[in-house]
């Protein structure tokens, strides 16, 4: 039987117990429901067989698409990426937290299976504050959007365990995410890097920061 807790966007008794219990669902190989910036998403420990099974299992389809990460330190991205550039260093400096996903290059010692076979992965630090709270005590957390594949974005924990129902262990409510843009996105593996998606920062911002930055 999935467990909700409402740990609202304060610090909160509820708050801890509600970061205590996904922390544990986590180490135990299950999914969990957490709140983004833009829209709630499916976690799963991204080293876990088992959660990452039961996170295709949940979405609906198979691991052909890659599962993006979610870090609660810049620190973080040091053990899971690999040649990260100056200029890609300069961007996380000045953008993370934040809206802004890196593909970049996996580590190749790394004993976890997100899907796909690039060898890349897409790594990003989120704003949220239960969100990096609960980083700060998992880990590095394999996320992609809490609804069935094929369905558009769900914004309330209610439109989330209206698709996933019990096939996440936990919830977590933190109200209605923002009605904002999702991330934007650039490739760090090619050279120049490339700007795959604008979103919460566009490309003018972005190239004040990383001149090189190309449209494909």
């Amino acid at each position: 039987m999935s467990l909700r807790i409402d740990v609202g966007t304060r610090p909160s008794a509820a708050r801890t117990r509600g970061i205590t219990a996904a922390s544990a669902a986590i180490r135990r190989g299950e999914l969990i429901v957490i709140p983004t910036e833009s829209m709630y998403g499916l976690a799963a420990d991204p080293f876990s067989v088992r959660g990452m099974e039961a996170l295709y299992d949940a979405k609906g389809r198979g691991s052909a698409l890659p599962v993006g990460v979610l870090v609660g330190s810049v620190r973080a991205v040091e053990g899971l990426a690999r040649g990260i550039t100056q200029e890609g260093r300069e961007l996380i400096a000045a953008f993370w937290p934040g809206p802004l996903t890196l593909i970049v290059r996996e580590q190749p010692t790394l004993a976890w299976d997100l899907g796909g076979d690039s060898g890349a992965i897409s790594v990003r630090m989120p704003l949220h504050p239960v969100l990096l709270d609960l980083l700060a005590s998992t880990g590095p957390l394999a996320v992609t959007g809490a609804q069935r594949a094929g369905e558009p974005p769900v914004h309330t924990c209610d439109e989330a365990e209206a698709q996933l129902g019990e096939a996440v262990a936990l919830y977590l409510d933190a109200g209605p995410c923002a009605a904002e843009q999702p991330s934007a996105i650039v490739d760090l593996t090619s050279d120049p890097p490339v700007l795959l998606r604008e979103g919460g920062y566009g490309a003018e911002a972005l190239r004040r920061v990383c001149p090189d930055l190309v449209e494909p």
